[in-house]
């Protein structure tokens, strides 16, 4: 699955130990908010491991596009989903992919004609 977005958020990043094996771990989290849609949702994920934090090299403002799977744990009899990133990728910004670039101008502006009948100065006034 995958998501079009613009980070809002960018959660404190969470390291601690594995219980089971001892290895180091690391998971930061990041908000969402989809753009260009009359009602933007808004969606938290996580990126687990500090290598793949720092590939992604997300900061808040940013326009992504989240690659991510959904799975649920159950923990003391409630159900919990996880949204876990497996890939980012960084698009343009949404106000230059929006605005067409101009062509330079091939020849110079045209000026106005001048009017013939506009006053030349606030005194020229006509007898009828």
């Amino acid at each position: 699955m995958d998501i079009t977005g613009k980070i809002i958020a960018a959660l404190e990043a969470r390291s601690g130990t594995s219980k089971a094996s001892g290895n180091p771990w690391k998971i930061q989290e990041f908000v969402l908010e989809t753009v260009g849609e009359q009602y933007p949702k808004k969606m938290m994920f996580s990126i687990f491991g500090e290598d793949k934090i720092q590939q992604a090299a997300i900061n808040v403002g940013d326009n992504v596009t989240v690659n991510f799977d959904i799975n649920a744990r159950e923990f003391n009899g409630r159900w919990y989903n996880d949204i876990r990133a497996w890939k980012v990728t960084h698009d343009a910004p949404a106000q230059a992919a929006q605005a067409p670039v101009a062509p330079f101008p091939t020849e110079a502006p045209a000026v106005p004609a001048a009017d013939p009948f506009a006053a030349s100065s606030p005194n020229d006034d006509l007898p009828f």
